[in-house]
């Protein structure tokens, strides 16, 4: 049974949300990001970068001091305002191939997470988990939502579905041409028709911001007498919305290994394909495709090596780890060798062969994206996926919906 509440978010005013939304931080190049504090005083990046204020690059905790002033003048000057009663909030997308995404904005259930009703599929980094809740704690609040799916819900459709006719209380696009649209939810009836379906869902399942769940549960663990600390903002959405690509895997060498060599080795576990300079990317489970000295391959895993013992083993990143990365090119650590980089399936092989004509990378794998099915499948038993093996959308504006703590 899974717990959602309404929350008093602190939000835009409708005139500026469109000035005030930005992607994350980390998705900007540097000229984009002085453009924008150069020429829009309403960013939110002048919040996440407040050091650009006094021209200096300013980390750690005088950084998210710095964070905590500027949101606060930004509540000073009505940049902001707050809700004075706790809402749900209808969430629309609709990106540029004309994708749609409708979901609830709600405060999730730390007990709920620390229960295990709130389910994750990979593995966090003590290090960042340890310095975004040291962040959450100074700045004293949470402006990006963690994407949480649930399985479709009749009810909660028609809850949406009707809310969405009426008139929205932000709608504006973005240079990327995505449309956002977000309605307020403050009747009382609603409110505990969609906290009253989500009681009948038995697990929700953790799809992108798994450190930022992680922090927020340290946060409650120190915060513990604070009952904002009680619970995390999430985007909720439906299953058949959510949006899974795969990420491919460039590697800088063959260790060591010439490329007869190489490919002598992987003809053990898989039938290779010389498909010569014809582009090629799969399109099945076990299936894989490299780019290696100007030729794609077709690398298909041998019915004889097809047999799993869990669900983890069936993963096709993992069946890439264990059978070509791991034994025969000596990457033992995905998370910190420096040998391996990852490219997001959106940008496709033609990226990866990009990359690797250009000498920076000497071998490219590419794959089918992972499944809604084998996410839940493998949180559901305990496991967790090897690093890159998601790159889910949609991917949140930060700004529009803020959770105080």
């Amino acid at each position: 049974m899974a717990k959602v509440s309404p929350f008093k978010a602190v939000r835009p005013t409708r005139d500026k949300v469109s000035l005030v939304a930005s992607r994350s931080y980390q998705s900007y190049t540097k000229a984009e990001v002085e453009a924008r504090l150069d020429f829009n005083p309403y960013s939110f990046l002048h919040i996440l970068n407040p050091g650009y204020k006094y021209a200096q690059n300013i980390k750690g905790k005088a950084r998210y001091q710095l964070v905590k002033n500027r949101y606060l003048e930004f509540k000073e000057d009505e940049i902001f305002i707050k809700d004075s009663q706790p809402c749900f909030y209808i969430y629309k997308i609709i990106d540029r191939n004309k994708n749609t995404t409708n979901g609830i904005l709600a405060a999730t259930s730390i007990e709920d997470y620390k229960n295990n009703v709130i389910k994750k599929h990979e593995d966090t980094l003590e290090e960042r988990e340890q310095v975004f809740k040291e962040y959450l704690q100074i700045a004293g609040f949470n402006a990006e939502p963690v994407l949480i799916t649930y399985p479709d819900n009749t009810t909660l459709f028609e809850i949406i579905n009707t809310i969405q006719k009426q008139r929205s209380e932000y709608e504006f696009a973005t240079t990327y041409r995505d449309t956002h649209k977000l309605w307020v939810v403050t009747d009382t009836h609603v409110i505990n028709a969609i906290k009253n379906a989500f009681k009948g869902i038995a697990a929700l399942y953790i799809a992108d911001g798994h450190h930022r769940t992680e922090s927020s549960y340290l946060l409650y663990q120190d915060n513990m007498d604070n009952s904002l600390t009680h619970a995390f903002m999430s985007y909720l959405i439906p299953e058949s919305d959510l949006k899974i690509y795969e990420f491919n895997r460039l590697i800088k060498d063959l260790n060591g290994l010439t490329k007869d060599a190489f490919l002598i080795k992987l003809d053990a576990m898989f039938r290779i394909e010389n498909r010569g300079k014809t582009y090629y990317k799969p399109t099945k489970k076990h299936h894989f495709s490299m780019y290696l000295d100007g030729e794609f391959y077709s690398l298909y895993l041998r019915k004889t090596n097809c047999t799993f013992n869990t669900a983890l083993d069936a993963l096709d990143t993992q069946i890439l780890y264990k059978t070509i990365l791991e034994p025969v090119l000596g990457i033992t650590n995905l998370r910190t060798d420096t040998r391996i980089t990852y490219s997001k399936g959106q940008n496709d092989m033609m990226n990866i062969k990009t990359k690797v004509d250009s000498g920076a990378f000497k071998v490219g794998f590419g794959m089918t994206p992972v499944t809604i099915d084998e996410i839940k499948t493998i949180a559901d038993n305990g496991y967790k996926m090897p690093p890159k093996s998601t790159y889910i959308e949609p991917k949140l504006r930060s700004g529009i919906t803020i959770y105080e703590f």
